[in-house]
C-alpha cells in the first residue's frame, strides 16, 4: 500500500439523519477521490476513509463549511486508523447502538426542487400531495424510533414500487434513503369524506375540497402535525360560523395564503419577516395588517396583528392553488375542541370534529406524535417565539456544560417539557394548557415518546412550586412511582434561568432578571408576576416587585377585568367613581359582593403580577372588562398604542416595593380629562418602560451588575420589549431576551432543568460523558 495513504475514523453527532447527509459524504468522498464508507448509527453518522493526507483535510473542510442545508452538525471526532484497502467507497447499513441517542430533524416545509416537480406535469409526481425528498417533508411527526431508517416510520407499511425503490437506492439521486419517498403507486393517497360516506379521492378530493371552500363550507385538514379547520377568510358568514361551533368568540384565527405576493397584499411586510413566512419552518408570522385587506374583521377582532403563514406541505399548495374564483385567504385554526390538543388521527378527527367540519379532507400516511404550528414575531432579524412547535422542536438547545438525564415538566399554561442529556436541552413541542384529562395525556404520551427517542431515563424530575398544576402532580406521582428525587422549583426563577440558558450563560455571576407574567406562586405563598430578581442558575433574590394587591375570586379576577380594576383601586384607598368603565361594568350587587370580598380577604389571594396590571389599566381605560381568552386585554391595549406618545406616568419605589398608586391617579386623571385612549395605552406602556430603568440603575448601584435578562409572557409585548431594550441599552446595560424559547411558560421547563443541575448532591447523578 503506498505510504502517500493514510486513515481516519470521523464521528459526526447532530441532526445528521434523514437530511441527505449520508449521500452528501458519498459525493464529497468520490470528489476527492476517497475510499471507505458512511453508515448511521444511533448517536449520528461514522466514516471511515483512506486516501492521501491532503485530500482528506479538504473533505474534513468542506464536511464541516457546507454541510447538507438541513443539517446541523454539533461535534466532530477524528481519530488516525490504519487504511484498510478500500477500492470504493460505500453506504453501509445502519448500525443500531443501545443507549445511544441523536438529534431528530423538525418536520420541514416543501422544498423549492419538490415545489417545481409537484407542479410539472411531465413529472410522475404531478400534483401528487406527498412529494418530497431528503430535503423536505415529514420528520418528527411520523418517527417512531431510531436510527431513522423507514421501517421505524409510519411509512413502513407503504411498499415502495420500482420506480421508488431506484431512487431510494442511487446515492446520485435527491431522494437517496428520503424515508417518506412515495408517488401515486406506491404512497399514501387523499380523500374527502362526509360523514362516513368518501365522496373522492386524490385529485377530485382535493377539487371538492376546494368547490366546499369556495361555498363558505368548513373542512377538517389533515396536516403534517394534526387537523386544521378551514374555511373562507374573507368570508364573513364562514368565518363566524367556525367561532361559533368551535366556541371561540374572539381569539385570533390564523391564515394561510399561497405565496408571498398573496400575504404583502394583506399585511405590511418587512424583509425580515419575509424571510420567516418563506423559511423552510414556515411558521405562523405575527404581522401588521393592512387597512384595506379583505380579510374579514373577525378573523382577528380588536387586533391590527394578523397570524399568517405560507403553505408548507404539498398538499396545502394544491388545495390553495389561486384561481378567479378560489378565495385568496384560507383560515388553518388547530382542529380541535377548545382547550382541547389538536386532532391528529383520523379516527380521532372524526369523533372530536365531526360537529365542528362539514367535510373531512384527510389522508392514510399516519402522524405518530402531534405537532401545532409554530407562531412567532420577527424581532432583530430572528423569530421571536410566541408558540415553539412544528418547523422547530425536537431541535434541542445545545449546552455549553453537560448535564445529567434529568426532566423538568414545565408548568400549567402553554405547557412544554424538557429532558436533558450531555450537551444537550431537548425542549419538547408545545403541549397546551394543562387543565383536561385530553392534554394531560398528550402530555405523558410525549414524554414517553422523548424519553423512547433520545434514550433517556431521568435521574430527576423539576416542577412547579405550585400544587395544583397537573404538571406538578404527574412529577410528584413519577417520582414516587419511579423512585426518583424530586426538586420544585420557583416559578420565576425558572423564567429567569430559562433566559440565561436560552442566551448559552455559562458564568456564575448573578445577573438582574426582570420576570414581568401573569401569575407564579412565590415562596411566600403569594402569586407573583412583577419581579425584580437577582441571581444566577444556582440561586435567587427577590430584590424589588410591584405592590401587593388582592385578586378577589382568584380566576373570576383574571378573568373580569373590571374586578381586577376595582381591586386595584381599594388596595390603593382610591375611591370608585360612577364615571368608571370598570364601575359601570358592574351591577349594585356585583359591586357589594367585591366589596364584601375584598373587606374580608375572601377567597383574594394577594398578588404582584404584572400582568393583571395590564388588566386593570384596560379596564380603566375601557377597552376590556371581561376576556374570552388569556391576555385578551393586554393584548388589546397593546394594539391601541400611540407609538408617536412619549410622555409617561410615574411610579413610586418605597424600600424594595413599587407602588401602583400614582400612576393609577394619574391614569384616572387623564381618563376625566378625556384623553384619548391610544395617548393613555402609550402613557401607561412607557412608563414601564421607565420603571424598569429606575429600578435596573438602583440594582446596579447596590450590586454593581449591568446585565439584565427580560423573562415572562409580559415581554411578549413587542412594543415593550422593543422600548425597553432601547432604554436600558442606552443606560449602560447588556440586555438578554430569548432567542429560541418563548418567553412565556413555554420555556419555563428549560430553565427549571438547568436550575435542577445545581442542585444535585449526588454523584451518581452527575455520572455524564461529554459528547
Amino acid at each position: 500500500m503506498s505510504k502517500n495513504i493514510i486513515g481516519r475514523r470521523i464521528v459526526i453527532k447532530g441532526i445528521v439523519q434523514g437530511v441527505g447527509f449520508r449521500p452528501f459524504v458519498y459525493g464529497l468522498a468520490r470528489k476527492y477521490t476517497l475510499f471507505g464508507w458512511v453508515r448511521n448509527t444511533s448517536k449520528g453518522v461514522d466514516i471511515e476513509l483512506n486516501g492521501a493526507p491532503k485530500l482528506i483535510s479538504k473533505f474534513i473542510t468542506e464536511l464541516q463549511l457546507n454541510p447538507p442545508p438541513l443539517a446541523r452538525i454539533d461535534f466532530v471526532d477524528i481519530k488516525p486508523c490504519q487504511p484498510n484497502g478500500y477500492t470504493d467507497f460505500k453506504i453501509l447499513t445502519s448500525q443500531p447502538l443501545p443507549e445511544e441517542f441523536i438529534p431528530i430533524s423538525p418536520d420541514v416545509s416543501i422544498c423549492t426542487d419538490c415545489q417545481r416537480e409537484l407542479l410539472d406535469p411531465a413529472n410522475k409526481r404531478f400534483r401528487y400531495p406527498f412529494i418530497n425528498c431528503t430535503n423536505c417533508g415529514p420528520r418528527f411527526t411520523i418517527i417512531k424510533e431510531i436510527p431513522y431508517d423507514r421501517p421505524l416510520t409510519t411509512m413502513a407499511s407503504f411498499n415502495m414500487c420500482s420506480f421508488c425503490k431506484f431512487e431510494y437506492d442511487n446515492p446520485n439521486n435527491r431522494r437517496f434513503h428520503a424515508q417518506p419517498i412515495a408517488c401515486p403507486d406506491c404512497g399514501p393517497h387523499v380523500w374527502l369524506q362526509i360523514g362516513d360516506k368518501i365522496l373522492s379521492e386524490k385529485e377530485g378530493a382535493i377539487q371538492t375540497a376546494r368547490d366546499l371552500l369556495m361555498k363558505g363550507k368548513i373542512l377538517a385538514v389533515k396536516g403534517l402535525g394534526g387537523f386544521h379547520l378551514a374555511c373562507d377568510a374573507t368570508n364573513q358568514t364562514a368565518v363566524e360560523e367556525l367561532r361559533k361551533r368551535k366556541r371561540r368568540s374572539e381569539k385570533p384565527f390564523a391564515v394561510m395564503v399561497y405565496d408571498i405576493c398573496i400575504a404583502e397584499k394583506h399585511c405590511l411586510l418587512n424583509k425580515d419577516e419575509i424571510r420567516l413566512l418563506e423559511s423552510r419552518e414556515k411558521p405562523i408570522v405575527l404581522c401588521r395588517k393592512k387597512l384595506n385587506s379583505s380579510i374579514v374583521p373577525q378573523i382577528a377582532p380588536n387586533l391590527q396583528q394578523l397570524g399568517i403563514m405560507l403553505p408548507y406541505t404539498p398538499l396545502h399548495l394544491l388545495l390553495l392553488e389561486p384561481s378567479s374564483d378560489f378565495p385568496e385567504v384560507i383560515v388553518m385554526t388547530s382542529g380541535n375542541i377548545r382547550e382541547e390538543p389538536i386532532a391528529f388521527t383520523n379516527n380521532q378527527a372524526q369523533e372530536k370534529l365531526s360537529s365542528l367540519a362539514d367535510a373531512f379532507l384527510a389522508h392514510n400516511r399516519d402522524i405518530h406524535i402531534r405537532v401545532d404550528d409554530s407562531v412567532v414575531y420577527e424581532h432583530k432579524g430572528n423569530p421571536y417565539f410566541i408558540r415553539r412547535a412544528r418547523g422547530y422542536a425536537p431541535n434541542p438547545i445545545q449546552l455549553s456544560n453537560p448535564l445529567p438525564e434529568i426532566l423538568a415538566v414545565g408548568a400549567s399554561m402553554k405547557n412544554t417539557f424538557c429532558l436533558t442529556r450531555k450537551n444537550y436541552a431537548f425542549l419538547s413541542h408545545h403541549i397546551g394548557e394543562l387543565e383536561n384529562l385530553e392534554t394531560l395525556k398528550s402530555f405523558q404520551d410525549s414524554i414517553a415518546h422523548y424519553e423512547k427517542l433520545f434514550r433517556i431515563k431521568p435521574r430527576l424530575i423539576a416542577c412547579d412550586l405550585h400544587p395544583d398544576y397537573l404538571s406538578t402532580r404527574y412529577a410528584q406521582d413519577r417520582s414516587i412511582s419511579d423512585d426518583i428525587p424530586l426538586i420544585q422549583i420557583q416559578h420565576h426563577h425558572a423564567h429567569l434561568a430559562s433566559c440565561l440558558a436560552d442566551n448559552n450563560w455559562v458564568s456564575d455571576k448573578p445577573i438582574i432578571g426582570i420576570c414581568f407574567d401573569g401569575t407564579g406562586l412565590g415562596t411566600d405563598s403569594t402569586i407573583w408576576g412583577g419581579e425584580f430578581l437577582f441571581g444566577n442558575y444556582r440561586e435567587y433574590q427577590r430584590l424589588y416587585h410591584l405592590s401587593y394587591v388582592p385578586l378577589p375570586g382568584g380566576d373570576a379576577a383574571t378573568k373580569n377585568p373590571c374586578r381586577m380594576a376595582l381591586a386595584e383601586l381599594w388596595a390603593n384607598d382610591i375611591p370608585w367613581q360612577d364615571n368608571l368603565a370598570p364601575f359601570q361594568a358592574l351591577s349594585d350587587e356585583q359591586r357589594a359582593i367585591l366589596l364584601t370580598q375584598l373587606e374580608r380577604s375572601i377567597n383574594s389571594p394577594q398578588t404582584s403580577s404584572m400582568g393583571r396590571l395590564f388588566d386593570t389599566v384596560a379596564a380603566l381605560i375601557g377597552i376590556r372588562q371581561q376576556i374570552n381568552y388569556e391576555a385578551q386585554a393586554a393584548i388589546e391595549l397593546e394594539a391601541i398604542i400611540d407609538p408617536d406618545e412619549t410622555d409617561h406616568y410615574s411610579f413610586d419605589v418605597d424600600g424594595n416595593i413599587i407602588s401602583l398608586k400614582s400612576i393609577l391617579e394619574s391614569l384616572i386623571s387623564d381618563i376625566k380629562k378625556c384623553v384619548a385612549k391610544p395617548i393613555l395605552a402609550a402613557k401607561f406602556h412607557n412608563a414601564i418602560t421607565n420603571m424598569v430603568r429606575e429600578v435596573c440603575m438602583k440594582i446596579k448601584d447596590e450590586t454593581g451588575c449591568s446585565t439584565v435578562a427580560l423573562s415572562g409572557g409580559v415581554w411578549q409585548n413587542l412594543f415593550l420589549l422593543k422600548r425597553t431594550e432601547n432604554i436600558l441599552e442606552k443606560n449602560g446595560f447588556n440586555v438578554l431576551f430569548h432567542q429560541n424559547v418563548p418567553s412565556n411558560d413555554g420555556g419555563i421547563s428549560l430553565g427549571q432543568a438547568l436550575i435542577a443541575a445545581t442542585k444535585i448532591k449526588d454523584p451518581k447523578i452527575w455520572k455524564s460523558e461529554r459528547m
